[in-house]
């Protein structure tokens, strides 16, 4: 078939004679690249409004940690970079052979964030000159891991820091970890409550655990008041309010007068009746709340604490004897760095200006009631724990465009578009290039659907197309960025409720980012993607993923992410490191790593069983396979139950290859 040529271009031309402009620089961004440096990557992804005082770009162009906050000196700034080498690197190079995702914890910023929140309260308190004192909880429900939970009770014990549960395990694990902690340090028990709830809240106060058993229903009391009495143990009671006031934002579902949880006017007084009944009055002593998670403002705050504030007062009143006012949770953090109170991902306050408005709220409505201060308590999780961590992930590949123009020839029917497109292309008329190649591009697919049009042929006509949008640089293409890890497991309120967390690349920020992405990720699933993110940008500048790793950090995802991730395609969680602030060469020290979830325990937890899965697979091999390959073939099973999930390189896979058949069998999955 006669043909008209259409060989690969040279820059910004796809043949002799139709040529174009230099493409349009990317939004945002100079053109010249050689005006690009690591304060402008951190200005475009706008890491000192989110990230500060915890994050920065360092000269090298690295995510640069500052564990200690504003008070972090420069030579204890850790280069998150070389946390992942060390963690990713194997273990014949000095490395701990951790595959990723990977979570980095640091509990320098746990100490300082819970440092900074007290340091808040007590300032606000001196300057109002507020009778009593501020000791907050930790509710374990945003983050239960362990260490986390350890770590907030030994940091918070001078502070009379103590902990929230939202059920049994968790009343078990906080009662466990504050055996270890201030004697003086709440235990608040929140959530439904049946009969076992309730008695071992009680045993908590046995123990000398200070326990405050809240009422979210009023049918709790009745439980509370006849366990009581049989297990001879006098109870300190709180119950939740439903104030009128709430936030109409994404997270203000659970306040207001329809809200989940918490008693009406009424059921308060029939509480305090009930129990004035029962002789057991003196034994009120917390009233809690709850407005909302991330309240957007401090006039909203000192509403709903306003009107609590009454309420306190008339149980006061009432006869009941109390000492606390529990504000729930509520304080935000600023997702996106906009300092917004219009957003769901962001607060128009600070630590300092959220305890003033707190504490001054509180003073008016007692001062004006003549009660006495009471202690303020709070329930912050999301505000405490989310900078602590940082999820690190891997870019594997790019796809989203259309390859270059192919040197195969163009149909002769489309001839006249070419010329058309020519003719076009020399009066600068860059709109009719566009519909010149759309058409081309229609009846060449149209052609190609009924056998008309070869493969080749209907390739050169797509790599024309793009390279046309490309050379005007009227169109500024999305790439999808492969990302090694799972969106249900480890950020699932990105899918869940479209929850923006800021992703950046952790290095590579003195290049000018050069395109823009999506994220896209290994699950068989199209809702595994993310493309939402901060400042409402529906892509993210990224840089050309050309050999080498490509890592990517997920900030600010403390709280919730970990505990409400699931096992979708049996992809399991991340490995994690803990590192602290030291005097080392590189300003950390590993303290603690721990592999992430291998296929062998994902599968389990959906109640298969791994020995009986290899033992069959091991009898096939030896079934079917010749004796000389059936062990190795046993042994290669057995390291993939031992793997994670995730994807691993080639190198990494033939190094843990067995180097010859003659290798001892390695029957074991289970690593160590």
């Amino acid at each position: 078939m006669p043909a008209l040529a259409a060989a690969p271009p040279a820059a910004h031309a796809f043949a002799a004679d139709i040529s174009f402009p230099a493409p349009v620089a990317l939004t945002g961004m100079p053109a010249d690249d050689n005006r690009w440096s690591p304060s402008l990557s951190s200005a475009l992804y706008n890491v000192d409004g989110w990230g500060g005082p915890y994050f920065s770009v360092n000269s090298a162009g690295n995510i640069s940690v500052r564990p200690h906050g504003s008070d972090t000196l420069s030579h204890q700034e850790i280069d998150l970079l070389k946390i992942v080498k060390r963690a990713s690197d194997p273990k014949s190079v000095g490395g701990l052979g951790l595959q990723l995702p990977l979570i980095v914890r640091f509990p320098d910023v746990l100490k300082n964030r819970l440092e900074s929140l007290q340091s808040a309260f007590d300032y606000a308190i001196q300057s109002e000159g507020y009778g009593s004192h501020y000791q907050g909880v930790y509710p374990v429900k945003c983050n239960q891991d362990r260490f986390v939970v350890e770590d907030i009770v030994k940091f918070g014990s001078p502070f009379r820091f103590g902990l929230e549960a939202g059920s049994k395990p968790e009343l078990l694990l906080a009662m466990s970890s504050l055996c270890k902690g201030n004697a003086e340090a709440l235990l608040v028990c929140n959530g439904f409550k049946d009969a076992e709830y309730i008695s071992l809240a009680l045993v908590a106060n046995k123990l000398a655990l200070n326990t405050v058993i809240v009422l979210e229903q009023e049918e709790e009391l009745d439980l509370i008041v006849d366990l009581s009495k049989k297990l001879c143990i006098k109870p300190v009671i709180g119950l939740r309010a439903k104030l009128r006031t709430k936030h109409a934002g994404h997270f203000g579902g659970t306040s207001g007068e329809k809200g989940k949880f918490g008693l009406t006017t009424v059921q308060i007084l029939r509480v305090v009746k009930k129990l004035d009944l029962a002789g057991m009055l003196d034994c009120l002593q917390l009233l809690h709340f709850h407005i909302g998670s991330q309240i957007p403002s401090t006039a909203l705050l000192a509403d709903g604490v306003g009107e609590a504030a009454q309420i306190y007062c008339e149980l006061v009143r009432l006869g009941a004897n109390m000492r606390v006012i529990d504000i729930g949770g509520g304080l935000g953090i600023d997702y996106d760095g906009s300092k917004s109170s219009d957003s769901d991902v962001s607060v128009g306050y600070g630590l300092q200006e959220y305890a003033a408005a707190v504490v001054h709220a509180v003073q008016c409505v007692c001062d004006r009631r003549s009660v006495k201060h009471p202690i303020i308590c709070s329930e912050s999780g999301r505000a405490i724990v989310s900078h602590h961590s940082v999820l690190i992930f891997e870019a594997v590949g790019m796809g989203g465009t259309s390859p270059a123009l192919s040197p195969h020839y163009l149909a002769e029917e489309l001839s006249e578009d070419y010329r058309n497109l020519s003719d076009a292309a020399m009066r600068g008329d860059y709109e009719t290039c566009f519909v010149y190649t759309e058409e081309m591009k229609q009846r060449c697919v149209e052609q190609f659907k009924q056998g008309t049009v070869c493969m080749e042929e209907l390739a050169a006509v797509e790599g024309l197309c793009e390279l046309v949008r490309k050379a005007v640089g009227a169109v500024e293409p999305v790439r999808t960025y492969h990302v090694n890890l799972s969106v249900f497991t480890s950020i699932p309120d990105a899918w869940g409720i479209e929850q923006v967390f800021p992703i950046i690349p952790i290095h590579r920020l003195e290049e000018k980012p050069s395109v823009r992405g999506i994220l896209s990720d290994l699950t068989c699933d199209s809702d595994g993607k993310i493309d939402k993110f901060i400042n409402g940008e529906s892509s993210l500048p990224l840089h050309e993923v050309e050999g080498g790793s490509y890592y990517l950090g997920m900030f600010l995802g403390g709280a919730y992410e970990e505990a409400l991730g699931g096992v979708h395609n049996l992809f399991g969680g991340p490995s994690v490191v803990r590192v602290s602030q030291s005097d080392g060469p590189h300003s950390f020290a590993v303290t603690r790593a721990v592999p992430g979830p291998s296929c062998a325990d994902v599968l389990r937890v959906m109640q298969h069983q791994p020995e009986l899965m290899f033992e069959s697979l091991k009898h096939r091999a030896f079934e079917y396979v010749t004796p000389d390959n059936a062990a190795p073939l046993a042994s290669a099973l057995a390291r993939t139950f031992d793997r994670m999930p995730y994807l691993v390189s080639l190198s990494t896979f033939q190094a843990d290859a067995p180097a010859s058949p003659d290798e001892p069998e390695q029957w074991s999955y289970c690593c160590a």
